[in-house]
């Protein structure tokens, strides 16, 4: 059952505290691919029809000590092989993928086998595309999030794969510096990611919990969020948080901040 719109307000205030010393201590950006709508007013209401968006899709690889967590998987490698991207029968979607995640995690040395931990935004397609490049990974995603997804008629991703299911935040390493917040509404169980590194300081990866910079600002719930309340409650905890820790807010989707970011092989501290 999801939690109640009062449940999850009380949690504004519930974000730990960095334990001390050590933690996590390196962030690579990968391309995970993008996605283009024919009709923006999809995702924001309001929005004229017919304008096209380019949504940019990230992962991210944490280094806490020796021990790797991944912050979602993109869209599936196999999308390389075509050049040219994949488009929705109905014409309206389409979505690319220039570079593996397999060949990033080569260039910077990282086996596939050598993450531990696998962790989930969500479970739509663009966000879990490469589940199984990490077979042996435990995959951390809020309970609501599996029970949800695995009740359609594909499921995300195998049902085999080793899990560890969620009920509300977690600290990922037990030192407070990886936080996985719940922030429901986009999906039953869609989650954030907290991360304080001692260089950069905290950054809030927000997952689907709004698509672009505009749709933030103006609060914007697109039309096919399974929860308009709970999306306007998780917004508020993000933006008490971003508050709280004085963290970066990186909104996955929004193209123009993506092209900002530091990208691997380089990485941030």
């Amino acid at each position: 059952m999801n939690r109640s719109l009062g449940a999850i307000l009380a949690a504004l205030v519930s974000v730990p505290s960095p334990a001390g010393a050590g933690g996590a201590d390196r962030l690579y950006v990968l391309d995970c691919g993008w996605s283009r709508l024919a009709d923006a007013s999809r995702l924001s209401p309001g929005a004229a029809p017919g304008t096209s968006l380019e949504l940019s899709n990230s992962c991210f690889l944490v280094r806490d000590g020796g021990r790797w967590l991944l912050w979602d998987t993109g869209h599936p490698d196999a999308l390389a092989a075509s050049p040219g991207g994949e488009r929705s029968p109905d014409g309206l979607f389409e979505r690319h993928r220039p570079r593996t995640l397999a060949a990033q995690l080569a260039e910077i040395g990282v086996k596939p086998s050598a993450v531990g931990l696998v962790a989930l935004s969500h479970t739509h397609p663009d966000h879990v595309g490469n589940v199984e490049l990490f077979p042996g990974a435990t995959v951390l995603i809020e309970r609501e999030e599996y029970d949800w997804a695995f009740a359609q008629k594909v499921p995300p991703f195998s049902a085999g794969h080793p899990v560890r299911k969620l009920d509300g935040d977690h600290d990922v390493f037990g030192d407070g510096t990886v936080l996985i917040l719940s922030t429901p509404g986009h999906t039953p169980g869609h989650a954030s990611l907290l991360v304080r590194l001692p260089r950069t300081g905290w950054i809030l990866l927000s997952g689907d919990a709004a698509h672009t910079t505009a749709n933030w600002e103006g609060r914007v719930v697109p039309p096919r969020n399974v929860d308009a309340a709970q999306t306007r409650a998780s917004m508020e905890r993000i933006a008490a948080t971003l508050a709280e820790r004085h963290a970066q807010l990186w909104i996955n989707h929004d193209r123009a901040q993506t092209a900002e970011l530091r990208h691997a092989p380089r990485h941030y501290q």
